[in-house]
Order: structure tokens, then C-alpha cells, then sequence
């Protein structure tokens, strides 16, 4: 995952071409009406989320989405210390995800929050932050499961930076399937002539016109 650090540092994130393979992908949306795999459905217009629906997964989580996200956690750890040194906080993430875990655990975190997204025609995902306790880990992942040259139309991922005292500034990320694309959850050190300062990021997807689309979300740390 060359580049990474560098992409996320200036843009607030990164893609990682072809994370998942094709049937991978094919794989992990098929199972959207297993209802085994998960925990919880969430109907977004009922909360006034956006349009569509997601289902988080329990645990055990699927073996994919598991090794997804330790390989993921231990890769992003040193970047997630390193920003937290650069805003002038403690640097306290440990080296692997089975630790971190813990963490959240001991917080009263215990509910997985990894899940699959699915969107139909009209459907959209307000732009928004994933919190979901006291323990925030400060990049999270979404793989594009589905083809958009030939599942969907519309549908693009969209990240929206804050800037203090300036204009929020909109990016369209392009994704093919499989693709990752890493991002800041919450916030980001953006360096300014004064040293680092915080920049505020949202995200969402833009309202598909056709078709169907699934994602799979990975987030690290669990949920109240």
C-alpha cells in the first residue's frame, strides 16, 4: 500500500486499487439476505440518514471481512499515532487490531460495526461521521463491491473537508470494484503557517440513478 500515508495526509484519503477481488466481492453481496452474518438492519430514511439500507455484521465476523481488518488496522495504526502526535495528543493505538479490541471492550464497545451497505435507484447516504463511542480509531475503509460500468449509474462516493476559517472543500472519489478507499473519520492534522490545526471531514454517497449498489464498510472500532 505504497503512498498511503502521503495520500491521506494531503487529501484526507487514499485508494487502494483492487483490495478485494472480483469474486470476493460477488460473494460478500450475495449474502445480503443471510441473516446469520448479521447484527442489525438499519432503514436510512427512517433515521433520516439518507435513502438505502445497512446491515452490520456480528461477530464472528465473515473470514475475509476479518482479515480485512486486521491487515488494514496494522497498516494504518502508525498513521493514526503519528496524527494524533501532530494535533498534540497521545499517541494511543496499539500495533494490532486484537489489542485495540480490547480497548473498546473495556470502554463499553462491544458491538461490531463492519457492515454492507445497499442502495437502489433514488437512494443516497447523507454525508456524515461514524462515531460510535468514547473510542474512535481516525480512518476507516469502504470497499465498492458492485461494477459501476455495469450495476449502477450515480452513486459516487464523496468526502467533505472543513477548513477553519475557510470554505468546505467537495472531492468525487472514483472506485471500481474492489477498489478501498481509506479516509478520515472524524478529522485530520492539516498543516497551516502556524503548525497543524484541525480540519473536519463528512462523507457520503451521491444518489444512485440506476441500478444496484453495495459497499462494504470497514470500521474499527466497535460500537456501544
Amino acid at each position: 500500500m505504497t503512498g498511503i500515508g502521503e495520500s491521506l495526509d494531503e487529501l484526507g484519503y487514499a485508494t487502494v486499487p483492487g483490495l478485494v477481488g472480483a469474486p470476493d466481492c460477488a460473494a460478500l453481496a450475495a449474502r445480503w439476505d443471510d441473516d446469520g452474518l448479521f447484527r442489525k438492519r438499519v432503514v436510512m430514511q427512517k433515521h433520516g440518514f439518507g435513502r438505502g439500507e445497512y446491515r452490520y455484521f456480528d461477530y464472528p465476523l465473515p473470514a475475509l471481512v476479518q482479515r480485512l481488518r486486521e491487515s488494514l488496522y496494522e497498516e494504518l495504526a502508525p498513521i493514526a499515532n503519528r496524527w494524533r502526535a501532530q494535533l498534540r495528543l497521545t499517541p494511543e493505538f496499539p500495533a494490532t487490531l486484537a489489542a485495540y479490541i480490547e480497548k473498546c471492550h473495556a470502554a463499553g464497545q462491544t458491538r461490531p460495526t463492519p457492515l454492507v451497505l445497499r442502495y437502489e435507484a433514488g437512494d443516497y447516504n447523507c454525508l456524515h461521521q461514524d462515531l460510535y463511542g468514547e473510542q474512535v480509531f481516525p480512518l476507516q475503509a469502504t470497499v465498492l463491491l458492485s461494477d459501476p460500468a455495469r450495476d449502477f449509474t450515480g452513486g459516487e462516493f464523496l468526502l467533505v473537508e472543513q477548513r477553519p476559517r475557510a470554505q468546505s472543500r467537495g472531492e468525487v472519489v472514483p472506485l471500481a470494484p474492489g477498489d478501498a478507499v481509506i479516509f478520515a473519520v472524524r478529522e485530520r492534522p492539516r498543516r497551516g503557517a502556524r503548525g497543524f490545526h484541525r480540519a473536519q471531514l463528512r462523507h457520503g454517497v451521491s444518489r444512485i440513478r440506476s441500478g444496484l449498489r453495495f459497499s462494504l464498510g470497514i470500521i474499527f472500532h466497535d460500537a456501544a
